[in-house]
């Protein structure tokens, strides 16, 4: 399958991402990896890439653009992908198009994970990280430590991302709202578009998107 996933920051689309690319036995692409692959690397991209963000300048879209097509003509996604993070607009959708009609292939569905905006400024607001391993992650609801503000496996302290404050999260969703929000309707014409809760469980979300996925393709 290919298939395009989509949803506000906090909508859990990382977790989601590696659960049905493992599921479905298709390449997980995401535009984080993209960038820290092209710059380790060292490629003509990433060096593009690399001299943008040095200077605090958004990298243009032609970059993004050209590192997802190398990935997907890579022959592990020659059966499928999934995209993660890409396309986050309208111009890097239409470029997508273009780069499946010039392949002779076509996305199976475009999934859509809905949350309620509460909910993603609840959920990353009140997320924890320890200092000392960034990897130990916690929640001041769902996921609280036994000590306040203290790791439970490390003893570290627990601290919030600058990035994770409730005014900054509000400040993603607009961004999202302003300039990911509209492929949406964009794939929606095109009945690409499937919507699906995202809230409960990490198996009963992967469930529901599978399902709707293969209902999709279906029709």
């Amino acid at each position: 399958m290919r298939i395009v996933l989509v949803g506000p920051p906090g909508a859990g689309k990382g977790t989601q991402a590696h659960v049905l690319a493992k599921t479905l036995s298709i390449p997980h692409i995401s535009t984080g990896d993209l960038f820290r692959a092209n710059i380790s690397q060292g490629t003509p991209l990433g060096l593009e890439a690399k001299a943008y963000m040095n200077e605090g300048r958004l990298v243009p879209d032609e970059v993004t653009i050209g590192m997802a097509k190398d990935r997907m003509l890579q022959a592990d996604a020659a059966g499928g992908f999934l995209l993660d993070g890409f396309p986050r607009n309208l111009v890097q959708a239409k470029a997508l198009d273009e780069f499946l009609v010039e392949q002779g292939i076509a996305l199976d569905g475009v999934l859509d994970l809905e949350v309620p905006e509460d909910e993603v400024v609840n959920r990353i607001a009140g997320r924890r990280l320890c200092r000392n391993d960034g990897g130990h992650v916690y929640h001041v609801v769902y996921n609280p430590p036994k000590e306040e503000d203290v790791c439970d496996e490390c003893g570290g302290e627990l601290y919030q991302r600058p990035d994770d404050t409730e005014d900054k999260v509000r400040t993603r969703l607009e961004v999202y709202h302003t300039e990911t929000e509209p492929i949406i309707d964009y794939y929606a014409q095109q009945d690409l578009l499937v919507t699906i809760p995202a809230l409960g469980k990490v198996d009963e979300v992967t469930a529901r998107a599978i399902a709707a996925l293969e209902k999709n393709k279906d029709a």
